[in-house]
């Protein structure tokens, strides 16, 4: 069966059906929009674009694992701003031709993401594309924390990573060249996992008044070469396995202003995997 036999709210039902709700949804899928508590009287928000063909391939990654990297994206910019995610609004597009067991792997992938954090699907839309195109809004918690921005990095500063640099880079540089091995980098691409807790803890230990953030991504199939140790398709510093200040570097500033900082080839540490 595919997403054009169900139609539009049809399609509605069959991905949502499992979708758990969470501590802080008020209302949450099948109303004109979602209410979330907001105890902190804050909310941090931020938005992603993923278009099939530029940010993934439907022949290199599975579907659950297209939700789950979608997710984590967005998640992931949450947890470096110092807060904790809460929720996701999804915006899906797509083929009519597409199966409807697909989009149903993908939003399973997107919720296991979200068990992660503790953040939950709480609503979003669907419509007609030529290719898939998903647009994700996630949304966090600050929890009386000051947020982590770009503001304050200087020369000098420490510049903290949790993580590895440049797996996720290496896996898409194997898949590229039809490879498969080694499977530890391919996953890296495939599945990102991000130490969301990182973030929060860098907050708490201090870095929020001094330090920015550090949003890190997966490389996309189409981005040129990363540039320096961490670079990407943009001119920030969005390294794309997603990673946050260390927990035993509370002063660092890990979120680059425009241009990154210039590294050395020796001054990021790596491991042979």
């Amino acid at each position: 069966m595919t997403v054009g036999d169900l139609g539009e709210f049809g399609l509605i039902a069959a991905i949502t059906a499992e979708l758990p709700r969470g501590g802080r949804t008020v209302v949450g899928v099948g109303d004109d929009a979602a209410v979330l508590a907001a105890p902190d009287r804050r909310v941090v928000a931020t938005m992603d674009l993923l278009v099939e063909g530029r940010h993934f391939r439907r022949d290199w990654s599975a579907p659950a694992d297209v939700g789950g990297k979608a997710a984590a994206r967005s998640l992931a910019d949450v947890a470096a701003m110092g807060a904790t995610p809460v929720a996701l609004l999804v915006g899906l597009a797509a083929p009519g031709d597409l199966p409807v067991a697909w989009a149903q792997d993908f939003v399973s992938g997107m919720a296991a993401e979200c068990a992660r954090t503790g953040a939950t699907v709480v609503g979003g839309d669907v419509s007609s594309a030529d290719a898939i195109m998903l647009a994700v809004t996630a949304l966090g918690d600050l929890a009386g924390r000051e947020p982590l921005t770009r503001a304050g990095a200087r020369p000098g500063d420490l510049l903290a990573v949790a993580g590895v640099l440049g797996h996720a880079a290496a896996g898409l540089a194997l898949l590229g060249a039809g490879l498969a091995e080694p499977a530890a980098l391919v996953a890296a691409y495939r599945s990102p996992r991000p130490p969301y807790q990182a973030g929060p803890e860098a907050a708490v230990l201090g870095a929020a008044s001094r330090a920015a953030s550090a949003a890190v991504r997966t490389p996309s199939p189409s981005s040129p070469a990363p540039r320096r140790s961490a670079g990407s398709s943009t001119s920030r510093l969005r390294p794309r396995r997603p990673g946050c200040a260390s927990s035993t570097a509370p002063a660092a500033r890990w979120r680059a202003a425009d241009r990154g900082p210039n590294l050395g080839r020796n001054a990021v540490p790596g491991r042979a995997v």
